[in-house]
Order: C-alpha cells, then structure tokens, then sequence
C-alpha cells in the first residue's frame, strides 16, 4: 500500500506535546521555497542533496498553494471531490514537492526537533537526503527528531505533500480543498521528550496549581512568589480566577533542565452540576461563533495580525465563545483567546460528513482501520493545546457519524483530561460526552430541550444520562448571505431554561477568495468538478472582516446588559457570567423626528452579575408635537484591550409620544386642494391628477412633475436571499421554487377599471401568473393636495394561494439623476421583520449606492424597515415618499429582475432610473438553511391589506 494511502497516523513523527514558548533557541524556516506541482506522484529524488531545482518555481512558506497559481481552490460542503473508496484516493492527486537550502548557525547544537504546524493533507518529509517521516492530520502539529541529521553550515529539507491521501477521507470539513505547508515550520533546539501539562483550579477563592513536567523540573510564579516543584501540588489564596469576561493571566515559567518554557496560567475549573455546565462555580452562556480559518487572499496561511482584528471585532459585537470548526486552529489564536478572553471548544480535526451521502457505509469513525489515525488526531490536539484556559471543552470532531473510533476517542480524552467535558453532535444518544449538543435545533425543539422534555431516546438509562446533560447548540442560526432571522426568539430560550447554554453561530466569516479583478468567488468559480457555490459564503463578515449587517444583530441580541424603560424608571439587568456593571457608564438621548433635542448622563449603580436593577429616568424637555423617542446606551467608562472607551454595549428606545394622537405622516386626512383628473391635452387618453400624470388605460402612475416614472402597481417577489434558495428538509421545495412555481416573478397585470372623478381616481387591477388561478384584486385611490399624491391601496388576495408572498408592495422607477437619501424611520443599516432588533428609530442620510449591501451573492437588501418619511435628491430635484404609518423602503439603480440574476456584485449596471419600492409587509428572513422555520409573525401568508403612502 501507498504511504499516502495508508490509514494510520504516518510515521517517524515524535509524540504530540503542547505547543509552548521557550527559552530553546529556534530558526524560522518561513520564507520562499523552490516548488514544483505535479498532477500526480511521481519517482522520488528531489530530496537528494545535490539536486537541481534552479528550474522550479519560488513559493512562500507557509502557503495554500492554489493561492499562488498552483492549481486551483475547490469548494464542496459533504461530497468528497474524489470516488468514495477508503483509504484510496484517485492516481490523479496533485503532489508539490518543496525544497529549502538554509543554513545551520555555528553555535547551534543539542538535541534538535522539526516543527511542522499544518500541513495539508499529507507530507513526507526528508533532511540531507535521509528520509523523517510522514505526517498525515493537516491541521495538526508533527514533530520529527533531527539531531543526528542536521550539519553544520548548509541543509537540504525536502518535502513532498499530497493534496489527497487516507487522511481526507476524515477532513471532509465544508471548506475549501486548499493543499500546502500553511503553518509555520521551524527548528527549535529542545529535548524531544520535554513537555508541560498545567493543571490549574480554582477552589472557593484559590488557586489549586500542579504542574506535570520532567523530573527536577521547577515551576516560578513571580508575581505570587510561587516556587514549586513540578508535581507538587500547591494552593495558592487570593488567586484571581480567569473567565472570559475577566481573563486574567499569571506569567510562569517551568525551568527544565537546558530550556525555560514560558506559560500564561489562568486558573479556572469547568464541572457540570446537576444538569449545568458552570466555570468557577457558575452558569456560562455562551454567545459563540464557529471559526473557520480563512484569509480571502492567502487562503489557510492567515496572518497573525488578522487573527488578532477577527477576535477584536468579536468582542467588540458581544461574541464570548469560538467553536473551532473543525480542527484545531492556528496555537496563536488561542493564545489571543487566553489574553482577550473567549470560551473555546476546541475541535478535533476530524470529519467524514461525505458518508452521510451513501448512508454511512463504510465510514472510518467506525473502521478499524482508521483507528491509530482516529487516536493520534485526538491525542494531537489535546496534548497540543491542554494548557490553554480559554480551551473549556474538548469536541470529538464534526459529522462523522457514530463509531467506535470516537468511543475510543473518547475514552482515551477523559482519561488523559478528566478537568474539560466532552462534545460531539453527531451521537444524539450521546454515549459518550457529557454535553447534549444539537446543529440547527428549531425553537420548539430548543424549547422542549430546555423543559427536559424531549423526545426520549429508546434505551431508557441513555435517555436518563442525556436528559441530565446541559444542552448547546454547537452550531445554529446559518449566516449565509441576507439573515438570518429568528435570533432574539432563540435568546429568550436560552435565557428561560437554565439547561440551555447558548451556542454557536454558523458562522464567523464569508469564504470568499479574492479575485485578481477585486471580486471575490465562491464555489464554481474556479473550474470545480463538484462544488456547492454560494454555501460557503455563510458568515457575519465579509471576507475583508467588514461586518455584514447581521453582526449588528448578533451585537444587539448578545449585549450582556439589558435595559428597558416602563414609565419614566428604566430597569437594568445584568446579564455577564462575571462581571459586575462598575465598568459601564449610562447615556441618554432624546430626539424629536430623528433631531436629537436633549442628551445626558444617568448614575448606573454596580449591579452583580444575573441580577437587576432600577434608575428613575431624569426631567425631560416638554413634549412637541412631533415624533418623540428615548434612547439609553450602555457604553464602556474606560478603554479596553479590545475597544475603546464610550465603545457601546447595548441600547435601548422607547417611544415618549404619538403625535396629537393621529397615525403618522404628513398628508393624512381630507386633502386640501382636491384636484380633478381630466383628459391631459396633446396625449390622448392620459389623465392628470394634481402633479401626476396617468395612463388612461391601465391607470398606471406614468409622470410626476416634469418626471417620467415607471409604476409596477404590486410587487409579491424578492430577488431570493441564499436561505430563500434553500431548505433543510429534502421533502419540501424551498422558498425560491415555491415562489417561482406560484409565478411570484413573473406577475401580468389585467385592468378593470380606471375612474376619474371631481377630487380622486380610482384604478382597479387583477394581478396574477400564469398557469394558476390564485390572483391579487388591487385597488389604488389616489388624491392631491395639489403638490403631493396619495394613494390608498387595498389588496385582496382571490382564488386558492399556496406560498407566502416575499413583500407586498410598489414599486416605481424615476430618473436616475438622483443620489442622495434622507429618511426617519429604521436605521442606519438594513432591517427586516425577524432582524430587526439593531435598527433604531433616527433621521439618517445615505447615499443611494451606500443603501445597498454588496452580498457577495447578489439578493434581496437593504431594505429600511418603519420608514414614517423619505427624501431623495440630486440633480433631478427632489422626491419626497411618506407613509401612513410608515413603509420599508428599497432605492436601487437596477430592478428586482436584475437583482435576482445576477451572481456577482459585477453583474449589477446602473441604468437610467432609480428604482424605488415601498412595502407595506415583506416575509421575514428566517434560517431555513438550517432547520429553523420562519416563525408565524414573520410568515406573509397571503391576506387582504390595505396601506397608504404619497409621494411629490
């Protein structure tokens, strides 16, 4: 059998320890290596020290080589890209064989190791012509002993790494297949059997501390005046204990003999009792994220500062946990997560979702042969990472089935670190973890889990053990493009039932890959055999990190405060794990229709963690007659490692006023100057009405001043969202389909009637599709004060309607000489029925091209949600739009049409007008991609509705 196909672990690699910082001496061996791809493996003898490699090309290390011109990224979710056959993969497996000539430093000596950090999916590895050994299990450190092979002055390292070998058949992760040496490789002069295990406790306000290391080893704690053999166990009072909202951190060192290893140590102790996951004795909710490793440019090789700026947009949005789905990641970001503070469960590399798709047969979780390899993977990672604080939970892997390679996974895990539970989704009988944990659970289902009343599994002592667990959501609410929605409903289970713990968002960041034309692709765009296009583009940021509009949300939801007002006394919960509110102060604001009238401070007391609190609100300026609304901020007092003071934490407004008790909007009621529609001279048939102009056959709003305008009298379709295009349950058709099935897209339009009369014109329009009977009665009566119409639109859905509508609305087209956009309603960004707790009631200014949200797959956006009035402007004047009470408001320079077709930002051309649409309901965003239901309010089921709007 082949090396690479072999399923054991590989060979000659030194046994895992943890990754820790020292005193050794070390030589990067990053930089630019000769590189050479070739289709397939071919004969050896590259790793020769003479060799010529002059004529191969240059390739930095670490790398993704397809990001680099070398072949190309490939994106699948479960398929294997390769024929299902374990542990074979295909003749045709792209091999880069890689050479560096470095030079040894003279006063380099003692006993030597090779660190490779990543290497995907298969390396063997040769120094000065002698062969060290394979390396399978990329994202996983391997270590090679050098000592006896090393020389003084010049040193050929060769290596050779395949794209495919037995090891992917258990890194089936839905990512990008992007082969290459993507961590880091060095020379670090250490003995190759040190190693250091920190067991560290927190014990009724001490430190319990015990470090495991080689024999006459010595661990110092300086600040602590803390000098203990290593395995001694010590207790140390007055520790401070680390938390993810207070991470604090006790600089060590563990003398050995010839090196010093330096350690961060944050006590803390993870247990579960009765039912609870609790840190440091108490209930942790995590408002976590699955992190995959990604950088749009140079794919798995992410830079260290970019680490650093994805976890401080984290905190900065209320993100307190990081699943790391779904291997390891990068040793430097878990220590960024000891320093800023996250709880992380840390996941081993190990997946086999592409065997769901031939039911399981054959799957490696439950192949002997595959069980050396499934042990080391686990052993790699928690030896690698054990003294980690930020590291609460160990996870088995992703979607790999059940099998008893995973039992012994488990066994050998529990064993080595009894102190960290155990996770692993894909056993719902859970034999063998001690967290229940679901993917993309609906809210009836989280809320049954969270009353322990779930459906009971068939053995009655699993059922018991299972039921006694606490539950997570180890991946929820799919991000992929406009949503989700859902995520307050999700919130309040969390905080109603103890058992539920919150959970993982799907997921952090957009997969895009950045193009040489500035673009960004997807899955398809690079030549794929197989690919899964838009669902790796799934993330509450862009590939750039800039959030997408969603992470507002997740902001507003995860905000560990929360505040209301009832009257004039606002109510302050605290909702952290730990912290007290001593390092938040209170601001607030009044505004007058979006003009902000008076402002202040108000007195937060310190109020402890999971409890509440009062503050009567101050004297307010007197009520005018216009729209009134309070607005309070919990900000930060002082600056942070992550954010700086005045940073905002969480908010809320409420509504001092209704004006003179009317609905709102400027032109309700019996308009003044009523004028007649008549025949308008020199165009036979058109009928004028104040400043607008109709087609005296279809009733259609045709003109506006001196403006041509385009009417489409009722819109019910949406360019699809990517959750729109999909559905988790394979027996039903997703919303797209659906919506085309009805003829949503592709709506013709049948006058009744047009009739003018002394002050009014009432138009009469039958909407329907062909090739179905389910129709839309709409009847528009428009007024004019003489300068502004208004229109009543009543809406009478006929016939047997079997889809939800996407939006009711209108839609109009005038000149394109507009730009500018003013509103009061929702904002500053987009707002839609079941995400929406972000937006806030504010006067806000726009431009129309920065209205809109660049998805990398172009959809549905941007809508502003309670839009009371709106105005645009250029050099075509001014438009002004309100509502009765309000509308959501869309502007675009392209149609809905061309929305809905295009695949990239790319494909969407200005034309000659602006496109504007008023919708009076849309149907909410949900998460359909994932299991969870649009829930009942968010569902546009079609209904008779009448609205009200002008425009002038």
């Amino acid at each position: 059998m082949n090396y690479w196909e072999d399923p054991g672990p590989g060979y000659g690699v030194l046994p895992p320890r943890a990754a820790v910082r020292s005193d050794a001496p070390r030589l990067s061996l990053n930089g630019q290596w000769r590189f050479r791809l070739s289709p397939s493996v071919g004969a050896t003898g590259f790793e020769e020290v003479d060799f010529d490699d002059s004529e191969w090309d240059w390739l930095p290390v670490p790398s993704s080589w397809p990001m680099h011109g070398h072949g190309s990224p490939a994106y699948t979710n479960q398929k294997y890209p390769f024929p299902v056959d374990p542990p074979y993969v295909p003749d045709e497996n792209p091999t880069g064989d890689h050479r560096l000539v470095f030079e040894l430093p003279s006063e380099w000596s003692g006993s030597t190791v090779l660190r490779f950090d990543g290497v995907d999916s298969c390396a063997r590895v040769w120094l000065n012509g002698v062969e060290l050994g394979v390396t399978r299990g990329s994202r996983l450190p391997a270590e090679f002993a050098v000592g006896g092979v090393l020389r003084p002055g010049r040193n050929v390292l060769a290596v050779r790494v395949h794209q495919w070998s037995s090891g992917s058949y258990l890194e089936d992760q839905d990512m990008w297949w992007l082969p290459g040496i993507f961590r880091d490789v060095t020379l670090i002069a250490r003995p190759v059997d040190a190693d250091v295990f920190v067991h560290a406790d927190y014990v009724d306000g001490a430190g319990v501390l015990m470090v495991e290391s080689a024999p006459g080893a010595v661990v110092r704690i300086p600040s602590l005046d803390v000098v203990v053999p290593c395995g001694e166990t010590v207790t140390i009072p007055g520790i401070e204990p680390w938390s993810a909202e207070v991470p604090r951190l006790y600089d060590a060192v563990v003398e050995l003999p010839g090196e010093r290893v330096e350690l961060r140590i944050g006590f803390r102790t993870v247990e579960i009792v009765d039912g609870v996951l609790r840190v440091n004795g108490r209930r942790v909710l995590f408002h976590g994220v699955n992190r995959h490793e990604h950088d749009p440019v140079f794919g798995r090789a992410v830079p260290a500062e970019r680490m650093r700026e994805e976890l401080l947009v984290m905190k900065r949005h209320n993100i307190n946990a990081i699943r790391t789905s779904h291997y390891p990641p990068d040793t430097r970001l878990l220590e960024l997560c000891d320093e800023l503070g996250f709880w992380v469960m840390d996941e081993c590399d190990y997946e086999s979702h592409g065997f769901m798709l031939i039911d399981w047969k054959g799957n490696p979780a439950d192949d002997p042969r595959f069980l050396d390899a499934s042990l080391d993977r686990m052993r790699r990672t928690v030896e690698r990472d054990k003294n980690h604080p930020s590291v609460i939970m160990w996870s088995l892997g992703n979607e790999a089935g059940v099998g008893s390679n995973l039992t012994a996974m488990a066994e050998w895990t529990r064993d080595r670190d009894p102190s960290r539970p155990l996770h692993y989704e894909g056993d719902l009988s859970c034999a063998d973890v001690d967290v229940y944990s679901r993917m993309y659970a609906s809210h009836a289902e989280v809320e049954a889990i969270g009353k322990r009343a779930e459906k009971p599994l068939e053995d009655p002592a699993l059922d018991a053990r299972r039921r006694a667990m606490p539950f997570v959501l180890c991946e929820y609410s799919h991000a992929g493009g406009n949503g989700p929605g859902g995520l307050p409903e999700y919130e309040a289970l969390f905080d109603t039932y103890e058992r539920c713990q919150g959970g993982f968002l799907w997921e952090w960041m957009e997969h895009g890959i950045l193009r040489a034309d500035g673009s960004y692709g997807y899955g398809g765009d690079f030549g794929e055999e197989l690919h899964d296009g838009t669902y790796v583009l799934d993330g509450l940021v862009f590939p750039d990190l800039t959030p997408q509009p969603v992470l507002a949300e997740v902001r507003k939801v995860y905000e560990p405060v929360r505040l209301s007002v009832a009257g004039d006394v606002l109510t302050i919960t605290n909702r952290y794990d730990v912290l007290d509110t001593s390092h938040l102060s209170l601001h607030w604001e009044i505004a007058d229709e979006g003009e902000v009238v008076a402002r202040g401070p108000l007195t937060l007391p310190v109020i402890p963690a999971g409890r509440s609190a009062t503050v009567q609100l101050p004297d307010l300026p007197p009520l005018q007659n216009r729209e009134r609304w309070l607005t309070i901020r919990a900000v930060l007092t002082n600056t942070t490692p992550w954010a700086p003071a005045c940073h905002e934490l969480a908010s809320t407004q409420t509504q001092l006023n209704a004006p003179g008790g009317q609905p709102r909007g400027e032109w309700v009621g019996t308009p003044q100057s009523p004028g007649r529609a008549h025949s308008l001279g020199g165009r036979a048939g058109d009928l004028l009405l104040g400043p607008g102009r109709f087609d005296g056959r279809t009733g259609r709003l045709v003109g506006l001043g001196g403006w041509a305008i385009a009417h489409v009298p009722l819109e019910l379709w949406r360019a699809p969202t990517q959750h729109d295009a999909r559905t988790w349950d394979a027996t039903t058709l997703d919303r797209k389909t659906r919506w085309a099935n009805a003829g949503l897209d592709r709506l013709r339009y049948r006058t009744i009637a047009v009739e003018p009369y002394d002050d009014a014109l009432t138009v009469v329009t039958m909407v329907g599709a062909a090739a179905t009977d389910a129709r839309v009665q709409t009847t528009y009566t428009w007024r004019t004060d003489g300068a502004r119409l208004t229109a009543e639109v009543d809406v009478e859905p006929l016939g047997e309607w079997m889809v939800p509508w996407a939006r009711l609305g209108v839609t109009f087209g005038v000149p394109a000489g507009f730009h500018g956009l003013t509103w009061f309603g929702l904002g500053p960004g987009q707002a839609y029925p079941d995400s929406r707790s972000a937006a806030q009631i504010g006067r806000y200014t726009s431009t129309i091209d920065d209205f809109q949200v660049p998805y990398l797959y172009p959809q549905e956006n941007g809508a502003r949600a309670d839009v009371r009035w709106a105005e645009l402007s250029g050099p075509a004047g001014k438009l002004r739009l309100t509502g009765d009470p309000h509308f959501a408001l869309t502007v675009r320079r392209w149609t809905i049409a061309d929305l809905a077709a295009a695949e990239h930002p790319a494909d969407l051309t200005p034309g000659d007008r602006v496109w504007i649409t008023l919708d009076a309901l849309q149907h909410g965003l949900g998460s359909p991609t994932s299991g969870a239901p649009i829930l009942p309010p968010h569902d546009l089921q079609p209904r008779r509705h009448r609205f009200r709007f002008s425009l002038g």
